[in-house]
């Protein structure tokens, strides 16, 4: 059985964070494990509170995934603090992780803001170089990029600048245009496009945390980044066509549709 570890925040309504990373993990037939970089107060609606785990701990967690049970694909999600950052960027590098996927969280579905201006500097500096798969939406790619994107011609000229930050691969997600749901594979250098249904579904709570466990749950079967994405797009696509409707606000997907 592949083993995962998500290195995430935990949300505490269930839709996204670690725990729409384990049930991705689980619905993918493989084994789950997590280090919870922060605990957060939330629901559909928005996040009232987020109380940071200290970086010793975090650090703490990932000796003990490695020494024990060694993942064959790591997510990295929310990470708030550039202290854990650093400790989470200096572990992975000491275990030489495989298979690693950062999605660089900076807001949540509902608005509220998930990191730190200085965490950003830091999630630059020390995550994205390591990182085999980066999958930012089109939000956090004009932050990382420090461009406008509106089209698809900016999102392809903003891959090509995020693929500088990192030796991997990027994946610019295209679900917040308008009239598409198309994503962009940027792959030593080359731009393939994803392309996507468009599910008429207001519940996305967690759509980043789940596309990105995904692709790390592909990964750490077949090592093939393209095959990856693309296995990930139809799994998420499945998750929005499921039409799971709970909640006041943006709500969860339905992870495990395929389990009858």
């Amino acid at each position: 059985m592949k083993k995962i570890l998500t290195i995430a925040g935990s949300d505490s309504s269930g839709g996204a964070g670690i725990q729409a990373d384990i049930k991705t993990v689980t619905a993918h037939g493989m084994y789950a494990m997590s280090a919870i970089t922060a605990l957060t107060a939330q629901n559909t609606t928005g996040v009232y509170g987020i109380h940071d785990v200290p970086s010793e701990f975090v650090k703490s967690q990932i000796d003990c995934v490695f020494g024990d049970i060694r993942p064959d694909a790591v997510k990295i999600g929310m990470v708030s603090q550039s202290g854990i950052i650093e400790a989470i960027a200096e572990r992975l590098t000491y275990y030489n992780a495989e298979n690693t996927v950062v999605d660089p969280v900076m807001v949540a579905t509902s608005g509220s803001k998930l990191i730190s201006d200085e965490a950003i500097s830091a999630l630059v500096k020390r995550l994205l170089p390591i990182a085999d798969v980066i999958t930012p939406n089109l939000a956090e790619a004009e932050v990382l990029a420090e461009m406008p994107i509106k089209t698809p011609a900016d999102m392809e000229k903003a891959a090509l600048r995020l693929s500088e930050l990192t030796k991997g691969a990027v994946v610019v997600k295209g679900g917040h245009l308008d009239d598409t749901a198309d994503d962009l594979l940027c792959l030593d250098g080359k731009m393939i496009w994803i392309r996507g249904e468009r599910v008429d579904n207001p519940n996305t709570h967690g759509t980043g945390c789940t596309f990105s466990s995904a692709i790390a749950c592909a990964l750490a079967k077949t090592g093939d980044v393209e095959k990856s994405v693309r296995s990930a797009k139809e799994y998420l696509t499945g998750a929005l066509r499921a039409q799971l409707d709970l909640g006041k606000g943006s709500g969860p997907l339905n992870h495990c549709y395929k389990i009858k």
